[in-house]
């Protein structure tokens, strides 16, 4: 049979119902792309083609040169939610690790400043951290503070949820927070950090996020994995909390 969208089909299929079955642990190194191939008697293309579908659908995922692996299930991440990263990995019963890249302190650029509607020449600093889950790293993020509403902030521990903080610290609570998600090409730097192949694809949300007085305290550029991520929005989560706020 040729190398055809049939065959493509039938070879995603196949592979589908191996995954469904629990054939593969989690985490699990698929056989290499050559033995697949050679398996079900295609192209390296063909197979390829087969394999992004199911990595389009989360059922596996690419590290670089390391190979394909059985996905885990997606973090459940509702933006209307509170709950900052640790909490919500640890209420879905899995484990969160943050480390931190680089810390800078600098000029807001022109994309920030439009982001954020900012002066020019506003100072900020620039936090940029890799978190994983159950040691995979799904995310990197870079966090942009201005300056003047956090002094000596980088004295503290900054592996630490930057919302607990902003509240034990500096007496900042997050009243109102706008989202932008889109696809996105991942940049050099985001491959490396999340052992990808540079223009691999990512989930890339900004956030802007202000305090109780309404003014504009940070945002985040958070670049995930797209496998290891579900967006569910719920706003019962937004109904609760300002009940709690109020």
């Amino acid at each position: 049979m040729s190398d055809s969208p049939l065959r493509i089909h039938q070879i995603r299929e196949q592979l589908r119902q191996q995954l469904d079955a629990g054939v593969f642990d989690k985490d699990h190194k698929l056989p290499s792309e050559r033995q697949l191939s050679e398996l079900f008697a295609v192209s390296r293309m063909t197979l390829k083609d087969a394999l992004s579908a199911l990595e389009a659908e989360g059922l596996i995922y690419r590290e670089g040169r390391r190979g394909w692996f059985v996905a885990v299930p997606r973090l459940i991440y509702n933006p209307l939610s509170r709950s900052h990263f640790h909490r919500m990995v640890e209420e879905q019963h899995r484990r969160a690790d943050t480390e931190v890249l680089s810390i800078q302190s600098e000029l807001a650029s022109p994309e920030l400043m439009r982001v954020m509607e900012l002066e020019p020449l506003t100072p900020i600093e620039r936090l940029t951290r890799r978190r994983s889950i159950d040691g995979r790293a799904v995310l990197l993020v870079e966090n942009c503070l201005v300056s003047r509403y956090f002094p000596d902030i980088l004295k503290e521990d900054l592996t630490q949820s930057l919302t607990e903080l902003y509240r034990q610290r500096y007496g900042y609570r997050n009243s109102r927070s706008r989202f932008d998600v889109q696809p996105a090409a991942a940049p050099a730097s985001v491959a490396k950090a999340l052992h990808l192949s540079p223009g691999q694809m990512v989930l890339k949300i900004i956030r802007v996020n202000y305090n109780q007085a309404g003014e504009l305290i940070d945002s985040e550029f958070e670049y995930w994995r797209h496998d290891a991520v579900c967006i569910r929005i719920d706003s019962q989560c937004r109904v609760e909390t300002e009940a709690i706020l109020k």
